[in-house]
């Protein structure tokens, strides 16, 4: 063996046994008579100490050593003078009488410490270097126990974990997809799943009743922190259910996984419908951790000769307490904010109400002081709060107040990574209409079943269906999806309809499900959330990077073993694919 203990579980209780540890040298000191080197490996650190009197000829080849050399050392575990409090090996150090290079190292391109001074792209250059630094360590970690508790709770649920195919047939709904040509089937190509949909739904026919799996999907998409081109879902579906049903079991599920990794015990989640959350809070995903809800004073704005307001479709406001003696600098910031392309508004309006209850605003020109009164009034503002408004576009305008919503609320400290506000959003519309292809789309897929109590309209008033979907929010991220899904042909086929397939392309494309529904399909639903987001969620980042072991970067690139990159001539031709750049 090379090693009898890791670096990270000496205590003083040891002290006074030998032992073998082995790992990478993390940092080393030469005090003269004593050479102490701290060694590193996946568990912690421990000191070793070398000393001259004892063994000079090992005092002085330990001296040779670099950052991340490799070894192997023998030594007697013994109470160290200087204690350190910040180590959990701290109390003891390792008195070496024998060490083995294992293998040398080159300098690394960055310090290997929890702070390191490597940029990112340095860092996913060199992944597996960047994997021995403890944050990322951590992070990976972290995923590992979220995954083993996520099969523990499925487990003792009665769900089964099923694999689903990752070479399936390319469907024209969704993002785009990742295209695999067949070199035995010539101009046959597969797509890699976006997601296992269909899939689990044949299981919920086939009778396995309770599914889950880990699965890996991939999306041909732009790039964003909480979006990789591969990522990993926690994929679920149940026969025999109902939306409460769902909604129940995978509130336990995410309540399990707080009180594991967090030891949080949340309430309730609570429930609000899409028309809810896109008035209030300009989005489907809200983050409640805060309030600063929308308020829309269109009917108290017009008629007063500014153009602006008295053109507008909408005007919304939002009330920042007790911000009234914000600077012209910062308010120069938000409109900076607001006019930002991601964001999307032409500028903004602001109205002081001061803590001597004195009024001032930037449309003081057109608007009386009882003018604002009443937008004051309207908004629920206090003395002392700021009133911003933005005026445009119904969408468009929504869309900018929730940024600046968000905005506001990182300025203020309200988004707190250590507050967790989980909500279930429900009662989605079913279908979106896209004016460029002048044809429905499905807002979640094509196979989500609208609430029953709707289903009449989809003859008559298509664009008012809602759908029995539902979305798990946490934070203002949207950690998973939902739906009851269509098991009956008939109405399978009248969706596809609405969406524009013909009868033909239905056929064609989902003919093996349309079919399955034949042979007694129960009704099922189910969900899947966003495992990298989840793991993100709890280790308090933005970024889902953090917690993949090795990830692409935003264009998609795998910098450390330079992929995408091309193949060969042969290979092309092998696969019947017309060679066109130059290796």
């Amino acid at each position: 063996m090379y090693r009898n203990k890791t670096c990270g579980e000496l205590r003083l209780i040891d002290a006074g046994t030998d032992v073998t540890i082995c790992g990478w040298v993390q940092r080393m000191r030469d005090m003269g008579g004593m050479t102490f080197i701290d060694l590193r490996d996946r568990y912690g650190i421990t000191q070793l100490v070398f000393n001259m009197d004892g063994n000079q000829l090992l005092c002085t080849e330990a001296r040779k050593l670099g950052r991340e050399f490799v070894i192997s050392v023998s030594g007697k575990v013994t109470e160290r003078s200087n204690k350190n409090p910040k180590m959990e090996t701290g109390e003891i150090e390792i008195l070496v009488d024998q060490f083995t290079l294992l293998n040398a190292s080159k300098v690394p391109p960055f310090t290997i410490e929890d702070e390191s001074d490597g940029g990112e792209d340095l860092r996913m250059k060199f992944r597996y270097l960047d994997i021995r630094r403890n944050p990322v360590k951590e992070a990976l970690v972290l995923r590992h126990r979220i995954a083993q508790e996520t099969r523990k709770f499925f487990d003792a649920q009665g769900f089964i974990e099923v694999e689903t195919p990752v070479l399936i047939k390319s469907t024209p709904e969704g993002a785009r997809d990742f295209i695999v040509p067949s070199r035995m089937n010539p101009g046959g190509f597969y797509a890699l799943p976006q997601s296992p949909q269909t899939f689990k739904q044949l299981l919920m026919v086939a009778g396995m009743d309770r599914y889950f799996q880990l699965v890996k999907c991939f999306r041909d998409e732009d790039l964003r922190a909480d979006r990789q081109p591969e990522f990993t879902q926690v994929d679920c579906e149940m026969a025999f259910v109902e939306r409460e049903d769902i909604l129940q079991m995978f509130e336990k599920y995410i309540k399990t996984l707080f009180e594991a990794e967090k030891k949080i015990l949340l309430s309730a989640f609570p429930r609000m419908s899409f028309e809810e959350a896109m008035r209030d809070y300009g989005n489907d995903k809200p983050d409640l951790r805060f309030g600063m809800k929308l308020n829309d004073i269109t009917s108290l704005v017009k008629g007063k000769n500014f153009k602006v307001l008295d053109e507008a479709e909408t005007v919304q406001a939002i009330v920042a307490e007790g911000c009234s003696a914000y600077t012209r600098r910062q308010l120069d910031e938000l409109t900076e904010f607001v006019k930002r392309p991601q964001t999307g508004a032409s500028g903004m309006i602001y109205v002081k109400y001061n803590t001597d209850e004195t009024i001032r605003s930037s449309v003081d020109k057109f608007y009386s002081t009882d003018d604002l009164k009443h937008w004051i009034s309207a908004t629920k503002a206090k003395a002392g709060d700021l009133i911003l408004v933005l005026a445009g576009a119904s969408g468009k305008i929504r869309k900018a107040m929730s940024e600046l919503r968000l905005e506001m609320g990182n300025r203020l400290g309200l988004r707190k990574k250590d507050v967790f506000s989980p909500l279930w959003v429900i009662d989605f519309p079913l279908l979106e209409w896209d004016d460029e292809l002048k044809r429905y789309q499905a807002m979640h897929h094509p196979f989500t079943s609208p609430l029953p109590e709707d289903t009449h309209l989809m003859d008559t008033d298509a664009g008012r269906v809602r759908a029995n979907a539902y979305d798990l929010v946490i934070n203002g991220q949207e950690i998973g999806g939902g739906s009851i899904r269509i098991h009956d042909r008939n109405l399978q086929q009248k969706l596809f309809s609405l969406l524009g397939f013909t009868q033909q392309q239905a056929e064609s494309q989902f003919g093996f499900l349309m079919n399955a529904f034949e042979y007694g399909a129960p009704p099922h639903g189910g969900i899947a959330f966003g495992f990298d987001r989840l793991c993100a969620l709890f280790g308090g980042s933005d970024s889902i990077r953090d917690y993949i072991a090795f990830p692409k970067n935003n264009s998609g690139r795998d910098v450390m073993i330079d992929a995408p990159a091309p193949v060969s001539k042969e290979q092309l031709d092998e696969l019947g694919l017309e060679f066109k750049y130059q290796l």
